[in-house]
């Protein structure tokens, strides 16, 4: 067993979690556009970790740094309390997962915000398609270089942890027959999907800067990969995840990205690695992932043969298991069985529709699902 511990370190392999949620109208179940209304008294409580999105039915939140899981469900539950009280005081709710079940991207309205106007001039109807809702978590790394080398071997892994998380089945009232709409909407933005591969920090840096110099980007801020080094935070993000609708599953994503990082890590220390595959190899997955879930077999390009992702889970959980004591995380890494087990969001969803035949009945549970866990926190003044 090796005696690095990556706890020991500065920066400790950090954990921040980002997490976008619906607005919802109780009585009509639609999305509701008042972040306006939410953001100001939101930033007198949340400072910085609130934050308005291009639609006005869709607020964003952000952890700070957390050393340890413990820390970042601490934040995640205030957050998701402290939102639904300031909803609740305007008599709405919020919900997580990565679409509305019937809410049309057509009678939205857009944020106003000089960078929202700049995108929405660039890519039209792409733009204001996109009412769809993301977990993003970022991890934190020594250095730029250390970030390339993760992010390489840690592309693989992508299709499978949006397998467990997918969370938008239903689009503006339809079954679309994917477990991740949101990753179909997304795909329609330039720079998004799995990243390449680069052999050092430097080439990435001169590929940035060349979209910089020829007008594609103003930042590296624009490159919206399943999974991209931040290039302001020092972090590795993962991007690739519809919302999770509960905080359980949230909080067992997140920890498994922190422990596949440490563990890929701790090999790279030790000199041994995983293989890192084409974009090309990795995006087959990616597509069996948004379109079934983890209803479906997943490629083991290693041993040339189809897999169940759901064991794929399994060996996913039985990979970190010499790093998630050390990290603190072993019940929420486990939680994953349960995930593959039970199914996903997106699964549940489904099932209640099969049973009700009303996308309002799926409105109420999400709106359930999103709080349990969570005390509804309303703040004063």
């Amino acid at each position: 067993m090796s005696v690095y511990n990556p706890m020991d370190s500065d920066f400790a392999f950090t954990l921040g979690i980002e997490e976008e949620y619906q607005i919802i109208d109780p009585d009509t179940r639609e999305l509701r556009s008042y972040i306006t209304q939410i953001l100001e008294p939101g930033r007198m409580i949340l400072r910085e970790q609130i934050k308005p999105e291009m639609h006005q039915s869709i607020v964003e939140v952000g952890t700070k740094p957390c050393r340890t899981i413990a820390e970042a469900r601490a934040e995640i539950t205030h957050l998701r309390g402290t939102i639904a009280g300031l909803a609740s005081r305007h008599g709405l709710k919020i919900a997580a997962a990565g679409t509305h079940p019937f809410s049309s991207w057509m009678t939205q309205e857009i944020t106003q915000h000089e960078r929202y106007d700049a995108m929405v001039g660039e890519m039209q109807d792409a733009a204001l398609q996109l009412l769809i809702f993301g977990m993003h978590c970022h991890v934190g790394m020594p250095s730029n270089e250390t970030a390339i080398e993760l992010m390489n071997v840690a592309r693989y892994i992508c299709p499978h942890l949006l397998a467990l998380s997918t969370s938008s089945p239903f689009w503006m009232g339809r079954n679309t027959g994917f477990k991740s709409y949101r990753s179909v909407v997304f795909s329609g933005f330039p720079r998004t999907g799995t990243p390449p591969s680069f052999n050092s920090a430097g080439e990435f840096e001169r590929y940035i800067q060349l979209l910089i110099n020829t007008g594609c980007i103003d930042n590296g801020k624009k490159i919206w990969w399943d999974l991209r080094p931040h290039p302001f935070f020092g972090t590795l993000e993962f991007r690739v995840c519809d919302i999770a609708t509960r905080v359980e599953e949230c909080l067992a994503l997140a920890a498994v990205m922190q422990a596949l990082i440490v563990k890929f890590y701790i090999m790279f220390e030790e000199n041994t690695t995983f293989r890192v595959y084409r974009r090309a190899l990795i995006n087959e997955n990616k597509w069996r992932a948004q379109r079934w879930g983890l209803e479906t077999k997943m490629i083991d390009f290693g041993k040339r043969t189809e897999v169940e992702t759901k064991a794929l889970v399994y060996e996913i959980v039985k990979l970190v298991d010499d790093v998630v004591d050390m990290l603190g995380s072993r019940k929420e890494v486990e939680y994953l069985l349960k995930i593959a087990e039970g199914g996903s969001s997106a699964d549940r969803q489904l099932r209640i529709f099969a049973e009700t035949n009303d996308l309002r009945a799926v409105v109420d549970n999400l709106v359930a699902e999103t709080m349990e866990g969570v005390e509804l926190l309303t703040p004063q003044g």
